[in-house]
């Protein structure tokens, strides 16, 4: 995608709507220490979904670095996020302590008994709006959201996580359909098109490609990005801001397990809990002297 000089203005209106907690850090630093705290939280909590969690941190960490309008959890007019795809909640986990959010002793409740902080997102944890995690659901609720914001003349945008596996559930198009027809112009569909999913890649379970031909029938304005790449993502923001008149979608294309060598594009990571051994390993390959905040 070229880097216009308009599409960029765009970009820097989009990042001072709002104060950002954490904005000091450059978003691909925090990219990278958010994946270190996914690798360190899913090794103490003996857990999996770290292929899916990796795969999606550079969104979701530009999105709260640098797009959403969030002074606060209680404030009507904020920007609303909901994580369809809630089995990669840990790397919103460990965003939103990196960003201020939460705390290190909240962070450090992950799996454990009476956290608010499960495997998928559970409401009542600040900045949660819904409990997910049952995939095909997210899209319906975030559409609900903005159609309340427009009744509501709030001025608040609404982005919703999905994934591309999810996209097999008929439950995303009837939202989809919905969304087009209402001209939900504050809606943001982001879909992580990781290419794999639970049981296999999403080419051999059920091939939807070409993905963005699709959204484009039903009228949304589509933007085809690289997922990893923080000013890519904002600068489509910035593009769909010029459009009222219809939803918005990120097609960000991604690596299941980016940034981990022996998961990335490996079905077995979508489920598989880490070995001190590999945790080490992964933890190396994660290094980044520009980023070597305390775990």
């Amino acid at each position: 995608m070229t880097r216009s000089s308009l599409a960029n203005r765009s970009a820097t209106k989009i990042r001072t709507r709002g104060p950002h907690v954490g904005a000091t850090t450059p978003t691909p630093a925090m990219a990278a220490y958010v994946r270190r705290l996914v690798l360190h939280q899913a090794f103490r909590a003996g857990v999996g979904h770290i292929g899916s969690a990796l795969s999606i941190a550079d969104i979701i960490v530009t999105l709260y670095n640098d797009i959403l309008y969030l002074p606060n959890a209680a404030e009507a007019r904020r920007d609303r996020f909901v994580l369809s795809k809630g089995h990669a909640a840990l790397a919103l986990y460990a965003t939103l302590f990196a960003t201020g959010r939460i705390t290190r002793a909240q962070l450090d409740t992950y799996c454990g008994d009476r956290t608010l902080l499960g495997v998928h997102p559970q409401h009542g944890l600040p900045f949660v709006e819904f409990t997910t995690g049952s995939l095909g659901q997210g899209l319906s609720w975030g559409v609900g959201l903005a159609l309340a914001n427009r009744i509501h003349k709030s001025s608040g945008r609404v982005f919703v996580l999905l994934s591309d596996g999810e996209c097999n559930e008929g439950s995303v198009w009837e939202s989809i359909m919905f969304a087009s027809h209402q001209r939900l112009g504050n809606l943001y569909a982001i879909v992580d098109v990781n290419g794999q999913q639970a049981l296999g890649y999403t080419r051999d379970v059920l091939n939807l490609a070409p993905l963005r031909d699709k959204w484009d029938s039903f009228g949304w304005d589509s933007h085809e990005i690289d997922g990893h790449s923080p000013s890519a993502i904002t600068e489509a923001v910035g593009l769909g801001e010029r459009t009222s008149s219809q939803p918005h979608v990120l097609l960000a294309r991604t690596v299941f397990g980016a940034g981990v060598a022996f998961m990335e594009s490996q079905i077995a990571w979508h489920y598989l809990p880490l070995s001190r051994h590999q945790y080490l390993r992964a933890m190396q390959m994660l290094r980044d002297e520009t980023c070597e905040r305390p775990l």
